[in-house]
């Protein structure tokens, strides 16, 4: 079975024009923007059934509660509750998982959250004001939000890294209350997202999951306190719920499949690159990995790579997968147009896998992280650099930013006008407001002006 797929991996991507596995493509094509823009399409149609099922949900979270809450844990969880007591895990479990770690995995999550926390302080914005002549006052007010909701994906998968990423922002912009849930099915708990929990100052922890999950957070129950915004990934059922709720409470954002982007000159070793597409595509069979480079033996090299290197990694077929379905091997005329082209893309992540890229830099404008040089692989991002690794996807990096410190604060106006400024701006907002025809703003001005 190996041996013929890895005959039809060689086959495909040993001819020029690509194959099966992985698409070629030249900007010289005439029609290679209908072939790029075919290649960026994101399915938008959402699963009626998946909305369906969600709205009943939210539905029955919203108006019975906790009741709600335990029936779907017991459907979809398959675990014998009887309490939402036996739901919340108290402290010392998840205090216990951290101090009973292997003593290298727990290192590494310390390093890792140092490293965050120090980068997101850089974030932190202070309130602001300034005092005009006649002695009106105006600024801005920063202030943490009460309480937040984290999604964690629970179950075999062993995410800690989103738990620090999502976490430790807010809990560096001063968050009241930050709550986790994270399904446990069958009983099943995670030490390694646990002890990230204790570690990144997560208040109280849930175990449970999906949409159920979700409505409780956004609407509250007699048990789970209404939160103000949620935060984190999960499946198809937790994003559909996040964008139903959305309004009630805030959310971070709705990510779509994860993207790589990498642009190469050819001086990078092909098995790094082979390998830093990988790291994408693994993730599932809709993630994104493309490369640009304008040197089309450098493109052989690198698909000989992915030939060679595929049969061995443990997640090959979904890596395949990804890669036949979403991703290309694109040769263009040479960097600049590359990173015209990195621009319409709007990459989740982007490698400037170059001899000089910081030449380059300047000329990205949409992109949720730039990795600077050959030596920055993307993965190192994803768990312990320091930046965030919740990014803009599906183009939306051309309006959007990474998750942040600023994600869990809101700013006020503050205005406070003089007796003399009152004289000033009464006069302009009084005429203005007659302009609108909006008599009682005019005069509620206007009574404030001396005679």
């Amino acid at each position: 079975m190996l041996a013929a797929f890895g005959f039809r991996l060689a086959a495909s991507l040993g001819r020029p024009g690509g194959g099966s596995v992985m698409k070629r493509l030249t900007t010289r094509d005439p029609d290679f923007t209908q072939q790029l823009a075919a290649l960026l399409a994101v399915e938008s149609a959402q699963d009626e059934r998946i909305e369906q099922a969600v709205a009943e949900i939210l539905s029955a979270v919203r108006t019975v509660g906790d009741d709600a809450v335990l029936e779907y844990t017991r459907r979809f969880d398959h675990l014998e509750v009887k309490a939402m007591v036996e739901l919340e895990l108290p402290k010392r479990e998840w205090e216990a998982a951290l101090f009973n770690l292997p003593a290298e995995q727990r290192e590494a999550l310390e390093q890792a959250a140092t490293r965050i926390a120090l980068y997101h302080q850089k974030q932190l914005a202070a309130s602001w004001e300034y005092t005009e002549a006649d002695g009106t006052r105006l600024g801005q007010k920063v202030t943490p939000l009460d309480r937040v909701g984290l999604y964690v994906p629970g179950g075999k998968a062993a995410y800690p890294s989103s738990v620090l990423m999502n976490a430790i922002p807010a809990k560096v912009a001063g968050v009241g209350e930050l709550i986790m849930v994270v399904p446990t099915p069958r009983g099943e708990k995670n030490a390694l997202v646990l002890a990230a929990a204790a570690l990144a100052g997560v208040d109280r922890v849930f175990t449970l999951g999906g949409a159920q999950a979700v409505g409780a957070l956004a609407y509250g129950t007699q048990t789970i306190p209404q939160v103000d915004k949620i935060v984190g990934p999960g499946n198809a059922y937790v994003a559909a719920a996040k964008r139903r709720v959305f309004g009630v409470v805030g959310i971070d954002m709705v990510a779509g499949p994860s993207e790589v982007l990498i642009i190469a000159d050819g001086t990078t070793d092909a098995d790094w690159v082979a390998m830093d597409l990988f790291a994408q595509a693994e993730h599932d069979e809709l993630a994104q990995s493309i490369l640009l480079c304008p040197d089309g033996r450098y493109i052989e090299a690198v698909a000989k790579s992915i030939e060679r290197l595929l049969p061995e990694m443990p997640r090959k077929d979904v890596i395949a997968a990804s890669l036949s379905g979403h991703g290309a091997l694109i040769q263009v005329r040479d960097l600049e147009e590359a990173c015209t082209i990195a621009n319409r893309i709007s990459p989740e992540h982007l490698e400037l896998s170059v001899a000089e890229p910081n030449a380059l830099v300047d000329r990205i404008r949409h992109a949720g992280a730039i990795f600077i040089g050959r030596y920055t692989s993307e993965s190192l991002g994803d768990y312990c650099a320091g930046p965030n690794h919740v990014l803009p996807t599906s183009r939306s990096a051309r309006f959007s930013s990474p998750l942040g410190v600023y994600d869990f604060q809101k700013r006020t106006s503050i205005i406070e006008v003089s007796a003399q400024g009152a004289q000033t701006l009464g006069r302009i907002a009084s005429t203005l407001a007659r302009g609108e025809g909006l008599q009682a703003h005019a005069r509620a001005a206007e009574l404030r002006l001396k005679k």
